[in-house]
């Protein structure tokens, strides 16, 4: 029996799921950035967080990107 008070390690995210999902506003992929642990829409310049290996795609919990150009776009296919 594992004690609820014990932090869990922080999950990895599962990059085959990549494919799988889209941003739910525009319905465009999206973009992995590792290094802050977000999904990258650039199509509505949002960042949906990664919680604990988690991608949490809803709108309200989404960062609004800045006016600069995300260091992703150069990687992306998009």
């Amino acid at each position: 029996m594992s004690d609820s008070s014990t932090p869990r390690p922080n999950l990895a995210f599962n990059e085959e799921l990549l494919s799988l999902l889209v941003c739910p506003i525009s319905k465009t992929s999206l973009i992995y950035d590792k290094e802050k642990q977000e999904l990258i829409s650039l199509a509505q310049q949002l960042a949906y967080p990664i919680r604990n290996g988690i991608p949490i795609l809803l709108k309200e919990e989404a960062r609004v990107l800045d006016d600069a150009p995300h260091p992703l776009l150069a990687q992306s296919d998009v």
